[in-house]
């Protein structure tokens, strides 16, 4: 489909070229067999320009080549209708460019969960402030992997963690036999009370799609919207809170790892490599298995209490996984860089996510725009 798409801008383009040329009368065209004026000439010159200008920017996922396109679109209907009998056909070109011109447009418009995002993390910014940092007497009452691992990733002697903001790039599968999607998801997470705010854009078959995931007072909320504005998917409940806690508890432990130093988080070791936690929010008691290395890195993180749920209306419980590794400095930081999220399924291991961290500021004061990116999955 992408590459129909760019081929329909291409040739589209391209044949307005001959307008030109006709105009000018730099060679024969047989195909236009009206008069064409120099003005109206140069208005098929720049239908091509604006038309291939689209393709280029449509290759590269710039999102504003949808406004070149929508102009390109407007020229070429014009003159097509004023060449009738010749140019007719091209505007079953433009009726095909005309529906994905729309949807990314739409999804530009400055509605949907981004601004339902930038209202929740305002509020609780603004309500942030310092807490001092990291000693080793914090760390003293945690098991030896842990200690270790707050020492690896350079969070004692560095401030206390109150809320990080976290950007990602990755490919995520909603089936085991389907394909990945590429997607960029931004998160901001608050510690002394949990709140977590996700955001996800990606696009599937060209249309573009964002999620937002909140888990906060009122419990946890996931919700996908098409195009900025039709809901195609929405979970949330018992079970969604259940599982969104472990996701919070997830997230402390892979990007905010001077948060683990919290007295309510319960710690039992399993051997000099392994330890189990237990994390309580809301109500919701969640019990994780931790792994680290030798050097002190965390390699995975494995809970049985988060369950599948493709609809949002029925869960599955499988055990859930998120093995990291590449890690490297983050400010004054080192965190892993890479991750994934899988199911351990009765049939095997689905991996449904695959996460690339791109940048994580913590104890953040602003927010932060989310840009409209295009991401062209088909």
């Amino acid at each position: 489909m992408r590459t129909f798409a760019l081929v329909i801008l291409s040739v589209h383009g391209i044949i307005h070229l001959l307008g030109f040329i006709k105009a000018f009368d730099l060679m024969k065209v047989e195909e236009l067999k009206s008069y064409i004026s120099k003005r109206d000439g140069i208005l098929w010159l720049l239908a091509t320009l604006l038309l291939l200008s689209a393709a280029v920017l449509y290759s590269n996922d710039f999102i504003c080549w949808w406004a070149v396109c929508a102009s390109g679109i407007a020229v070429s209907q014009f003159l097509i209708v004023k060449y009738w009998r010749d140019a007719k056909f091209g505007t079953i070109a433009n009726l095909i460019l005309i529906l994905p011109v729309i949807i990314t447009a739409a999804d530009s418009l400055p509605i949907g969960y981004k601004e339902e995002l930038k209202s929740e993390v305002v509020k609780r910014i603004s309500g942030e402030g310092g807490q001092g940092v990291v000693a080793f007497a914090d760390i003293e009452h945690l098991p030896a992997p842990v200690q270790k691992y707050l020492i690896y990733t350079g969070a004692v002697g560095k401030p206390r963690v109150y809320n990080f903001r976290a950007v990602a790039e990755g490919e995520i599968k909603t089936a085991p036999d389907s394909k990945f999607l590429k997607y960029r998801s931004t998160q901001y997470n608050f510690i002394d009370n949990p709140a977590r705010f996700y955001y996800i854009r990606s696009s599937l078959y060209g249309i573009p799609f964002e999620g937002l995931h909140t888990y906060a007072d009122s419990g946890a909320v996931m919700r996908i919207k098409l195009a900025s504005f039709f809901t195609v998917a929405e979970a949330k409940g018992e079970i969604m809170n259940k599982s969104e806690t472990v996701t919070m508890f997830n997230d402390i432990c892979l990007f905010a790892p001077a948060a683990l130093i919290d007295p309510k988080i319960e710690w039992f070791p399993v051997d000099s490599l392994t330890v189990d936690a237990f994390f309580e929010n809301a109500g919701n008691r969640i019990k994780a298995r931790l792994y680290f290395n030798t050097k002190g890195e965390l390699v995975n993180f494995e809970s049985d209490d988060r369950y599948e749920s493709a609809d949002g209306k029925t869960y599955v419980n499988y055990r859930w996984s998120t093995p990291v590794k590449d890690y490297r400095n983050f400010g004054e930081a080192k965190l892993a860089s890479y991750g994934e999220a899988v199911w351990h399924k009765p049939e095997g291991k689905f991996v449904y996510a695959k996460m690339r961290l791109k940048e994580i500021v913590c104890n953040t004061r602003e927010y932060v725009p989310i840009k409209n990116e295009l991401f062209l999955n088909f």
